[in-house]
């Protein structure tokens, strides 16, 4: 009985979570996908796997980055089922798609880190997260996710200076 009153509690919370922090999920699959259905496919397998698994969440006040992971899980695996279409995925302009991004240059120059790195600068810059979060997101130490920061960061700064940008 105590199993069956956690799950509904838990199932409660991930729902809650899901709903509260839905764009914010939507947008990180949309900014690896640049495919606005995809992204909606990734969010809908993300909550349903959530949902399914939310008997094995064991403490409730971590469901926002607990949820973050596996989401994070599902964007892994849609980039790298759809690798070697990287090269059409990356025309999210044409075909009557709306640009979502406001500056796609930068867009495209975080495209080019690996996909961790970017979702450490997406994380911590377009979600405003704690490095703390982020690491348990990543299932990663936070001393390797300041690492990946300060990287990706200098990366970034070069390659926008590569391009004339000044800052």
């Amino acid at each position: 009985m105590f199993s069956r009153e956690r799950k509904s509690t838990n199932e409660k919370l991930i729902e809650k979570v899901l709903l509260e922090k839905y764009n914010s999920y939507y947008r990180m699959a949309v900014s690896f996908t640049h495919n606005e259905a995809d992204a909606e496919d990734i969010v809908q397998e993300g909550a349903y796997r959530a949902i399914k698994n939310a008997r094995s969440l064991k403490n409730p006040e971590f469901a926002g980055t607990w949820i973050y992971r596996i989401m994070m899980n599902e964007i892994y695996r849609s980039v790298q089922k759809n690798q070697p279409d990287s090269l059409d995925a990356m025309d999210y302009q044409g075909e009557g798609k709306s640009d979502t991004y406001e500056d796609t240059d930068l867009q495209r120059i975080l495209d080019s880190l690996d996909p961790k790195d970017k979702a450490v600068i997406q994380l911590k810059y377009f979600e405003e997260m704690k490095l703390r979060e982020i690491a348990e997101i990543l299932g990663e130490n936070e001393n390797t996710v300041k690492s990946r920061l300060y990287r990706s960061l200098k990366k970034l700064k070069q390659d926008m200076e590569a391009e004339g940008y000044d800052r």
